[in-house]
């Protein structure tokens, strides 16, 4: 979690993301689960800018607490944040 306590989910919403799916992971924000809420902001950024000719490919890209993710779906967003609430707090 960031210094606020939250986790920060930033899907990108270039051009490539977005028309491989990046708005359908943007729609977690409307159907987050009860144990997300307050604990886990869901942004949309402009684009990331991870995109290369080498990985275009891996789009939609997410960006979780700083850590790059490539290939995102809900399913792997899901995942991740729920590993990351279940870290016991520092």
């Amino acid at each position: 979690m960031n210094e606020q306590g939250t986790i920060k989910v930033e899907v990108c919403c270039g051009t490539t993301c977005y028309l491989l799916g990046a708005q359908s992971l943007l729609a977690l924000e409307k159907s987050m689960p009860a144990p997300w809420v307050g604990k886990v902001e869901i942004v949309a950024m402009p684009c990331l800018e991870v995109c290369t000719n080498d990985n275009y490919s891996h789009a939609p890209f997410v960006r979780i607490n700083g850590e790059i993710l490539g290939e995102a779906t809900v399913d792997l967003i899901s995942r991740k944040v729920n590993e990351l609430l279940e870290r016991p707090v520092r």
